[in-house]
């Protein structure tokens, strides 16, 4: 039995044998995911040529049914600004996991992309379903509400996502959002909660001085911005803002000095040349400040500020027709400025166009609620062209808006040649004895300026182009209170401000000073 045993288990174990060698083998089945280690290897390294012939192969073999190669093949076409088809290729992979919050987040993002905010939102509020508390969610949300314009929500969003996780970037976002809805004070507490989380970030720190710059803080301005240089020396907004506020007090060597550090760093940037512009204008050099504004006209050529400042160069060097192109040129992109007319209704005046001058100086009063320059050259216009009834009742609404801003700032300053035009054109109006002017300290080591024209425009920080307004000087500003005053002053019978010391370009040759006639007229009234 044992013997037999033996031989038919020798047999089982041939026949065993001969299956193997003979049979066929098993199926080798095809891993999905196999590649995607490489696939995420490349594409880490930027290597995206080698990675999308990995994707092509991975994509073959599973018959495009490998999420993450699709996935990776979607990012590589919206970093090449193919953002349509990345769209395509994302709603694909959402398709096949309808589960991933990631796909759902970059199907939002290549929507937002393509300026589908509304869209964005429909599929952010869906990831947002399939995950409650998700920074990157609520942070993109508030963003897409800002562009369409809907601040509450994107404040809301935007809150909500500093509750799941501070960052920078939210910080700065919610800022903005404040600032361009009008809230300057909710924007600065914002970036003053930013600096307390993240006390070394320059973007922050000179987005607060430039905030306080604007509010004419002056000592926080410049501590929050001197912080910022203290971490980097070479950041050239603080440098620029730094360089404004000695530029607004008169320092204008030290401000070249700093704007000399800020040209190596940003050599084409409009305000950096609009502002060394104005500097040379305070220094008198008015061919240098003509080139350097003309630089920064040509780097911006819809800035109206800078257009501005070419109106009043070339308005203190007595040539009115350059003037007037600058001057119209800036109109034709902020017509709501009551300044602007009535430094045209100068030019015309010049130029001996009185009924287009009559019009400016018109809609100038109309725009204007709080400048009292503008009414007391619209009084001496009227005034010389011996209208004394309209010029009184201008001289009237300029008492008027002189005690408003006495009653709003006790500290408030005027120019010494505004309060003198004022008193003289009172007198020879018989009513100058009620108008009543705080004088500057004798210890004050900044020229007097009038409060209203030093005022920079108000404009939303955030991004370049706000943040480039915000830095354009508040000195480009202050002088435009004498000039006029300077221009208009003559014909009261008072000194007018003393000739420009350098040549007129050749081709300003147009321009010239007023005619023997308006001079002729000028000694009769005297």
């Amino acid at each position: 039995q044992l013997e037999e045993h033996l031989n038919l288990l020798s047999q089982m174990l041939k026949t065993e044998t001969s299956f193997r060698l003979f049979a066929p083998a098993a199926p080798e089945l095809p891993i999905v995911e196999r590649r995607n280690w490489l696939i995420h290897q490349h594409y880490i390294r930027k290597d995206y040529e080698t990675c999308k012939v990995i994707i092509k192969t991975q994509l073959q073999e599973t018959n495009g049914m490998c999420e993450y190669a699709i996935y990776v093949q979607a990012l590589i076409l919206r970093l090449e600004g193919r953002i349509q088809e990345s769209l395509e290729l994302l709603q694909s992979c959402a398709i096949l996991n309808p589960s991933s919050t990631d796909n759902l987040k970059q199907v939002a993002r290549s929507l937002f992309l393509l300026g589908k905010h509304k869209a964005a939102i429909e599929v952010y509020h869906e990831a947002a379903r399939l995950c409650d508390k998700d920074w990157e969610i609520s942070h993109n949300l508030g963003v897409c509400f800002f562009f369409i314009k809907d601040f509450k929500n994107a404040e809301e969003h935007l809150n909500t996502a500093l509750q799941i996780n501070k960052h920078d970037k939210t910080f700065m976002m919610l800022g903005k959002v404040h600032l361009v809805a009008g809230e300057t004070d909710k924007a600065i507490e914002v970036f003053k909660r930013a600096v307390e989380f993240s006390p070394e970030n320059t973007d922050h720190l000179s987005t607060l001085g430039l905030l306080y710059l604007q509010l004419r803080k002056y000592q926080k301005a410049f501590e929050h911005l001197g912080n910022a240089l203290t971490f980097d020396p070479n950041n050239y907004k603080a440098i620029l803002a730094a360089g404004s506020m000695m530029q607004t007090h008169g320092d204008f060597d030290v401000a070249m000095n700093k704007y000399r550090v800020a040209a190596c760093a940003v050599p084409e940037s409009p305000p950096l040349w609009n502002n060394i512009g104005m500097c040379f204008f305070g220094k008198k050099k008015y061919v240098a400040a003509i080139s350097c504004l003309k630089r920064a006209n040509y780097l911006s050529p819809f800035d109206w500020k800078v257009l501005y400042n070419l109106g009043l160069v070339h308005l203190t060097m007595q040539q009115y027709a350059s003037a007037f192109h600058f001057l119209s040129a800036a109109i034709s992109l902020n017509p709501r400025m009551g300044e602007l007319y009535m430094l045209l209704a100068v030019a015309l005046t010049n130029l001996e166009d009185v009924e287009n001058s009559t019009r400016a100086y018109e809609q100038a009063v109309n725009l204007d609620e709080s400048n009292p320059l503008v009414n007391l050259n619209f009084a001496i216009f009227l005034y010389n062209h011996g209208d004394k009834t309209a010029a009184l009742d201008q001289y009237q609404e300029m008492q008027r808006k002189v005690n408003i801003l006495q009653d709003s700032s006790s500290n408030l300053e005027f120019d010494p040649e505004l309060m003198d035009m004022a008193q003289k054109l009172g007198a020879a109006l018989q009513v100058g004895e009620s108008l009543q002017w705080t004088k500057p300290g004798k210890d004050s080591k900044s020229k007097p300026h009038s409060a209203t024209l030093a005022k920079s425009p108000s404009a939303p920080l955030g991004t370049n182009q706000a943040l480039g307004q915000a830095m354009s000087s508040a000195a480009s500003y202050n002088k435009n209170i004498q000039l006029p005053a300077g221009t208009v002053a003559s014909r009261l019978g008072m000194t007018p401000a003393s000739p420009p010391t350098l040549p007129a370009p050749h081709n300003q040759q147009c321009d010239g000073s007023p005619s023997r006639a308006w001079e002729k007229k000028k000694e009769a009234e005297e």
